[in-house]
């Protein structure tokens, strides 16, 4: 079947890293039987094939043999920036969009999963305090999904108007980093003892030394923020240390041991996608630019230059849509 795509979103995350090249695909080779990054080679070839993660699109024509989709369906998926996408038909069926709902959802699927998976590794129980650091679309998400799972939400974010947002979508308590004490505070408004657990979705090994604060003793640290470069600032030898803090990496290739069983990518996704569209989950209040594609070298700019600017940025791929 053929797709046309309708929206597709910007990773402010993974694809700004190889934007401003940073990313370790871009110089080193990931070799799949060791599971280690080489040194002296690239997985990154142009043209590149791979970037674009948050995609919608309409079916407009079926193979003979297509069973379970009709032409107007619109489907959800990762198929990167380009205009069309080819699919097998059985794959597409198990991702139509309700069409009652805005299509713009379809794009928060692999997002979705990615918070959604950090909140399963988080282990949240009901009335335990979780602090997530770093507030763009996947912290905006995994608050939210925090809360869903029992947790009192504490934010933490640089900036006001993400604070202000995540408060707006149902956060308890927001921090500003800029105030310093963020650890001091955290313990102040849970009568000492720290949070239960700490997500960190900034990318900032700032914030994950300060996250690993923030935890009581013998609590985690969930890490989905792509770390780049060497760890500058962040000092093991100190809580982390002390207090026998878990560290724990949440990556959307993989779900928890425990999980595995039940949970898988697809599930993931799929979940983040009922969530929204059932409006448990709060999605397009995220987006802040919808620009047409002809212009996505403007919104990667704005979004590497100008990040306060901006959350989630979707590039349209009709062309009446200029703003």
């Amino acid at each position: 079947m053929l797709i046309r795509t309708l929206y597709s979103g910007i990773s402010a995350g993974t694809e700004l890293t190889a934007y401003r090249g940073s990313n370790p695909y871009l110089n080193k080779r990931w070799d799949e039987s060791s599971r280690l990054f080489v040194d002296g080679d690239t997985s990154i070839s142009y043209p590149v094939d791979g970037w674009g993660y948050e995609e919608v699109g309409e079916v407009v024509s079926l193979g003979a043999a297509a069973e379970g989709v009709k032409v107007g369906d619109v489907v959800w998926g990762t198929w990167g920036h380009r205009s069309h996408t080819v699919k097998k038909a059985d794959w597409a069926a198990q991702r139509i969009l309700d069409p009652a709902v805005d299509p713009r959802i379809g794009i928060f699927s692999q997002i979705g999963g990615i918070a959604l998976n950090l909140v399963l590794d988080a282990d949240i129980h009901v009335g335990e305090t979780v602090v997530v650091f770093g507030l763009g679309v996947p912290g905006q998400l995994a608050a939210q999904l925090a809360r869903l799972n029992g947790g009192r939400v504490i934010a933490v974010d640089g900036l006001a108007a993400r604070r202000e947002l995540a408060l707006e979508l149902g956060a308890d308590c927001a921090l500003d980093p800029a105030d310093g004490g963020v650890a001091e505070r955290i313990r102040d408004l849970t009568d000492g003892r720290g949070a239960d657990v700490c997500l960190e979705v900034s990318g900032s090994y700032q914030a994950l030394h300060e996250a690993i604060r923030s935890v009581a003793y013998g609590s985690r640290v969930c890490v989905a923020g792509f770390m780049q470069g060497e760890g500058a600032g962040l000092r093991l030898g100190e809580e982390f240390h002390h207090n026998r803090v878990a560290l724990i990496c949440s990556q959307i290739s993989g779900v928890a041991p425990a999980l595995q069983h039940r949970w898988d990518y697809d599930r993931l996704a799929r979940t983040a996608i009922q969530l929204a569209s059932a409006k448990r989950l709060n999605v397009t209040a995220l987006i802040t630019h919808t620009v047409p594609v002809a212009r996505a070298a403007e919104a990667f700019r704005m979004l590497d230059e100008r990040p306060h600017e901006a959350l989630q940025v979707v590039l349209s791929f009709d062309e009446e849509v200029t703003a």
